[in-house]
Formats: C-alpha cells, sequence, structure tokens
C-alpha cells in the first residue's frame, strides 16, 4: 500500500466526528470515538488480522509473522480533545496499520520469518478531555494505572469509564498481547521541527509533569442579598489561583517552565447564587523537576495566602505526576539510520507533551518520533501537517518497524 491509500485513508477517518472547522470532536468513547474504532475492526477484519479489544478499551491488530513470538507494538490514539484537531493521535494509528500492511506484504513476498510478531494499538483515552487523567489505555496496560479504579472514572455527566466503554461496545474481555518492543509516530505539537526545516524527530526524552487537583469551597449566597463583606466567594478565590498558575512561570528563565489550567468548573454555576465550589487542574511542565518542585511549592504557599485573605478553604492534591523518561539511545540511533537511508532529514528532539510512548518505554524498549506541525499548534482545530510530511513519517515508521520486528532494539 503507498502514500495515496494512506492519505485516503487518514482523510476518511478525519470526517468523523468533523468539525466545522475542520477538526475533530471524538472524545473517549464517545459515539464519535465508536465510528473510528468500528473503522480500525473494519480495517483488520478485511486484511483477516486477529482484533483484540481488552478490559479498558485498547484495541490491538494482531498480525501474525512468526507463530509464538511476542510482538512489536506500533500506533497511538484515535480519540481527540473537545473542538480538536484531526491529526493528533489518529494520524499515528492510520500511520501503524499502513506500516503493518507494508511489512505483512513484504514478509510474504520475501518468505521470511521475522523475530518478533506485529500488532497496532489503538489505545483508550489517551486525550483525558472526558474521563481524567490522560493516557489512561496505556499506563492500564503498562501496570502504571489500576484497571478497576479507572473503569469507575466519572466524567462531568456522572458516566463512568466502563459505563461508557459498555455503550459503545467497546469494553473487552480478550487478553493483551505479549509486547516485545513499542514504537509510535506523532505530530510534534511544537514548532522546533518546522523552524529548522526538519523533516523527522527522534525523540530523547519527555519533561517532568506535575498537575495539582485544586478544590476551592466557599459558601453559596444570593448574589444580589449578600454584601459584599459577608460573601465567601469561591469563583473570585478560584480567578486568583488561575492568576498565580500563569504567573508562576515568570519567576524562571523564559520556557523554562509551562503551566496552565485546564480544566475549572464552578457550582452550582446560577446566576444569581454567589458560588460555593470550584474545581480546577493545574499542570506544571519542565525539563527540570526541581524546577517544577520549586514552582509547586510557591504555589501553596501563595495559595494558602488566597485562603486566608478569603476566609475560604482551598484542598490541594499532588496527581498525575510523571517523572523524566529517557528514550533508549539505540532507538534515536535506529530512527537517524533510517532516516539517513529515506533521504529524510533528522534531530534528536524532547517531548514536552505527554504520550502513550512514554508509559511504554517503562516496560520496553520504545521509539519515538515527530513530524512538522504547521505552525506548532495542537489540540485545536487549526493543527496542520501537510501530507507530504505525512507519507514521509509514514515511510519512517514502517522501515523502524521493519528492523525491530527483526530484532533491531526490541527486548528477547
Amino acid at each position: 500500500m503507498g502514500a495515496h491509500e494512506f492519505l485516503t485513508d487518514f482523510h476518511h477517518v478525519a470526517t468523523f466526528g468533523a468539525t466545522d472547522n475542520n477538526g475533530v470532536d471524538r472524545q473517549a468513547a464517545t459515539p464519535e470515538d465508536k465510528l473510528t474504532r468500528d473503522w480500525f475492526a473494519a480495517f483488520v477484519a478485511q486484511r483477516d488480522w486477529q482484533l483484540r479489544v481488552d478490559g479498558i478499551g485498547n484495541m490491538f491488530a494482531l498480525v501474525e509473522l512468526t507463530p509464538g513470538a511476542p510482538y512489536v507494538l506500533i500506533g497511538s490514539h484515535l480519540d481527540s480533545q473537545p473542538l480538536g484537531g484531526r491529526f493528533d493521535g489518529a494520524y499515528g494509528v492510520i500511520a501503524a496499520l499502513h506500516a503493518a500492511e507494508r511489512i505483512a506484504t513484504r514478509v510474504a513476498d520475501e518468505n521470511g520469518s521475522p523475530a518478533f510478531n506485529l500488532a497496532v494499538v489503538n489505545w483508550f483515552n489517551e486525550e483525558g478531555g472526558r474521563f481524567p487523567p490522560s493516557i489512561m489505555g496505556s499506563s492500564v496496560f503498562a501496570g502504571l494505572m489500576d484497571e478497576a479504579e479507572m473503569l469507575a472514572v466519572r466524567d462531568l455527566a456522572g458516566v463512568s469509564v466502563a459505563e461508557a466503554l459498555d455503550a459503545i461496545g467497546y469494553r473487552g474481555t480478550d487478553p493483551r498481547p505479549d509486547v516485545a518492543g513499542y514504537a509510535e509516530i506523532h505530530i510534534e505539537q511544537g514548532r522546533i521541527l518546522e523552524r529548522e526545516g526538519i523533516d523527522l524527530g527522534a525523540v530523547d526524552f519527555s519533561w517532568y509533569t506535575q498537575k495539582l487537583d485544586i478544590e476551592v469551597l466557599g459558601e453559596q449566597s444570593h448574589t444580589g442579598a449578600t454584601a459584599m463583606a459577608d460573601r465567601h466567594d469561591a469563583l473570585v478565590a478560584a480567578s486568583k489561583v488561575v492568576l498565580l498558575v500563569h504567573e508562576v512561570t515568570k519567576a524562571f528563565e523564559a520556557e523554562a517552565l509551562v503551566s496552565s489550567v485546564g480544566r475549572f468548573t464552578v457550582e452550582p454555576n446560577s446566576p444569581i447564587v454567589v458560588a460555593r465550589r470550584v474545581h480546577l487542574v493545574a499542570d506544571l511542565r519542565s525539563a527540570s523537576p526541581a524546577i517544577v518542585a520549586e514552582a509547586r511549592a510557591s504555589l501553596l504557599a501563595d495559595i494558602s495566602d488566597v485562603a486566608r485573605s478569603h476566609d475560604i478553604t482551598i484542598n490541594v492534591r499532588d496527581f498525575d505526576v510523571r517523572d523524566i523518561q529517557r528514550f533508549p539511545q539505540a532507538g534515536v540511533e535506529l530512527t537517524e539510520k533510517v532516516a539517513a537511508d529515506l533521504g529524510l532529514s533528522v534531530r534528536p528532539i524532547r517531548t514536552m507533551a505527554g504520550h502513550d510512548s512514554v508509559p511504554m518505554n517503562r516496560i520496553v524498549p520504545t521509539v519515538m518520533m515527530f513530524i512538522p506541525s504547521v505552525d506548532g499548534v495542537s489540540h485545536c482545530e487549526r493543527e496542520f501537517s501537510t501530507d507530504e510530511q505525512m507519507t514521509a513519517g509514514v515511510d519512517a515508521l514502517t522501515q523502524v518497524a521493519w528492523e525491530m520486528v527483526n530484532g533491531a532494539l526490541v527486548r528477547r
């Protein structure tokens, strides 16, 4: 299968959950997510590969090349952020399916017997937009999150992961494949490759991530009848916390730390009621764990001051802490070798964002690759990579996976 077939499939999948501005909205275990899952299952069935779905909704397409051998796993995720881009995650899954097709054809043509089998994965709930935390399916697979606990997580409407997966028919019972290595390709979600005119990024490490689950508790009262001096407004206090999270980066060198508040919910969220409760999640990331620790300590002190000044309670809990992950140098070198063979420019690159490759790197040798992102934007409808950039990445993933099923890098 060539570039045309890949691009046809990629642009077709982008119609599932399509938005008016060329993005997609298919959050985990929604009807829109089901459309992509059904498409994945049909792709597998058409090629007589084996489909497995595990207890947390991960989908595996097993391509048997050498009976009894463990699997090299390649893929990414098909779920998206609300009003997200059509490239993030989906590109890596569709690229992996086409890479697997090419490798299966090559093995058959050459009557070969690689050292390992090959499998393509669609990880459940990588984005974490509907069901936090993110990177859920791969983390359960890697043993870093408990499956029962994750199945019990509920979205803002009170629907659990288990209920949502059952509703779309994708909470499975199949055994997970025995995996010997993992490879993933993804859009960069930054502008380093674009700025430098580089075709491919070989990821060498991931940034340290620290999230804070923050609950601001005030007192509900009437917006008109309550004197200003008598109010304990959770929303006003929470607004100050949001600004503190934003401002904390200024205490460090430019771009040494990034911070944000992404989720923010208000109760009771009535136009004539002073808010009694606000829940928000703060996200701190840096290449330096010490910088994150310093920022966290500064925030906790400042948040305590806000609570005292407003005479309210603010509870802060550490949430979704992820250490720096260094990918195998042999994997970086394999990507560089493949790029050279294909005539692609390449450079080592770090990832500030989390990916399914990060938990997988804890259990098996892992390769992570990036293609350029136009303007460096992601998690929005304007997210874009060119057809040429995508097809070059498919070629690179195919060759990396070919080397891995034949023993390169993979754990024996």
